[in-house]
């Protein structure tokens, strides 16, 4: 970490953040992307699918640097860290990169409007002088794995998704390039594997919190099923109880009509 030299006698050894905005209360942009970003963080945590620690979030602010404005992934995952006790203190309430010691492995971005800058500038952006889409910002840090998913068509033209659902680059070695092949992921079922985090993403499409069939995002193993939820987990383990139960019955009744008294076997 670095120190600044105040006089003989004193050295600071803790970087003075008092001036970064860390929070600011701003909700999420629609029910869709929350409901997304739900899913991509809360089976990784149920499911124990990867070794402790590991630290996944959705819309925290990631600090790269020390002066100027962080990015915010709808979702990062990042390994090997573990977040600090203490959440009243400033330093521990979004990730500073000088705090967890290392860059989050992948960065998540959902696309819901066409301002996101994901793969291009918008033109609100242009006019307030960016130069960087979040793409090159995220090369440029060097971020392991770069997804930009796209459920509802926003970003479809030639320079953006041009057709697919979801697309995905790695970045090692400074050479950033593109997992997902050239049309991209566009089916149900498609998957990619991200060899240094040892999990995939899957286009899913199914019913996550209502009686409602809609295309999600999800982590999922190599064979490409995807990580289940708590919820479904235990629903899972409900059936294969029911299931047991009732093969224990039938058997049960195939012994009464030999004449066999099943609880004296």
């Amino acid at each position: 970490m670095t120190g600044q030299l105040l006089n003989t006698d004193e050295i600071v050894t803790e970087l003075d953040i008092s001036h970064l905005t860390i929070e600011d209360d701003m909700p999420v942009d629609n029910i869709q992307s929350e409901k997304q970003q739900r899913l991509l963080v809360e089976p990784l945590y149920s499911s124990k699918a990867l070794p402790s620690p590991f630290f996944v979030a959705a819309n925290v602010g990631l600090f790269y640097k020390l002066k100027g404005d962080p990015v915010v992934p709808d979702v990062m995952l990042s390994l090997d860290v573990q977040c600090a006790e203490d959440f009243s203190q400033k330093e521990n309430r979004s990730y500073f990169v000088w705090e967890f010691g290392k860059l989050p492995e992948v960065c998540i971005e959902i696309v819901s409007n066409q301002e996101g800058d994901e793969l291009i500038l918008s033109r609100k952006s242009q006019q307030k002088g960016k130069t960087m889409t979040k793409k090159d910002l995220y090369s440029q840090i060097r971020i392991p794995y770069y997804v930009v998913f796209d459920p509802l068509r926003q970003i479809q033209g030639e320079t953006e998704m041009n057709g697919a659902l979801l697309r995905i680059w790695s970045n090692f070695a400074g050479r950033c390039t593109e997992l997902t092949p050239p049309q991209g992921i566009t089916q149900i079922g498609q998957s990619i594997w991200l060899e240094e985090v040892g999990l995939g993403l899957t286009l899913w499409s199914g019913q996550f919190e209502e009686e409602i069939t809609r295309l999600w995002l999800r982590w999922c193993d190599r064979s490409g099923q995807v990580i289940p939820t708590g919820a479904e987990r235990a629903e899972n383990e409900r059936l294969r109880a029911d299931e047991a139960e009732s093969k224990a019955q039938r058997l049960a009744e195939r012994l009464r009509a030999l004449g066999i008294d099943p609880d004296e076997v």
